[in-house]
């Protein structure tokens, strides 16, 4: 089994899913007292989320990178950013470190071709959204098309992560908010709604929706049993399919 390093804390939240979520599928596969081999970089989020809000992605790059580095260097064997957001600094990390890096986007695009879906719509932060480091990894590797709601419902998104799921509080308005604009795209085409924040699947669920939903977090660290597993791995970072079990 390899050992998979996390850079979490963005926010604590959604990083405890990731843990839950990899050692369940640990167990699952090789049963027993089996679980996963895990090491854990977690953030103040308060320190991320105001480099986040200044947009100083250049430092918010170097400290994810040598954070990165340490896990590298303390026996990881492959990298997940549990923020879909910080996925915009994963450049920064595959340039310092020498271990790859199991990519959001990849991961979730996989998921969306294995069940032929073609136009997917996008939530997340304004930064996902508004940002091409996400939708555009989407569509000139993946071949997707992506729909992101309009400027005032992207506001209420990010109100609702920030102010809060990345707090903890869970509020059945704001549900009712996403839910609205969820069906909003898929009546606009979307074949399936991506929750591009890794918090939003606190918020949406499956039961709570006709509208197929593609939940990054569950996604996410699906891949990341199936890396840590996969007999076959030959240690490098491009993800060419990442199976279903």
């Amino acid at each position: 089994m390899r050992t998979i390093g996390l850079l979490g804390g963005m926010s604590w939240e959604s990083t405890s899913h990731y843990y839950r979520l990899i050692n369940e599928g640990v167990k699952r596969r090789l049963g027993g007292l089996h679980s996963a081999k895990i090491l854990l970089q977690s953030f103040d989020f308060h320190d991320i989320e105001v480099l986040q809000r200044d947009g100083n992605w250049t430092q918010l790059g170097e400290i994810l990178a040598e954070a990165a580095l340490r896990l590298e260097k303390s026996g990881a064997d492959f990298l997940l950013v549990c923020a879909n957001t910080m996925h915009k600094v994963v450049p920064r990390i595959e340039h310092t470190t020498s271990i790859p890096t199991l990519h959001i986007t990849d991961a979730t695009a996989c998921a969306v071709k294995e069940r032929e879906w073609s136009r997917v719509g996008l939530l997340g932060t304004r930064f996902v959204m508004e940002q091409d480091f996400y939708p555009a990894r989407l569509t000139d590797r993946h071949g997707l098309q992506v729909v992101v709601p309009g400027p005032e419902e992207r506001e209420i998104i990010d109100r609702v992560i920030y102010t809060e799921l990345c707090r903890g509080i869970v509020s059945d308005e704001s549900r009712e908010h996403l839910l609205r604009i969820i069906h909003r795209l898929y009546d606009q085409g979307a074949e399936a709604v991506i929750e591009g924040c890794t918090e939003i699947s606190m918020l949406v669920r499956q039961k709570d929706t006709y509208v197929p939903l593609l939940d990054t977090t569950q996604i996410h660290a699906e891949a990341a049993v199936d890396w840590a597993l996969d007999t076959q791995w030959d240690g490098v970072g491009e993800v060419v399919e990442i199976r279903k079990r």
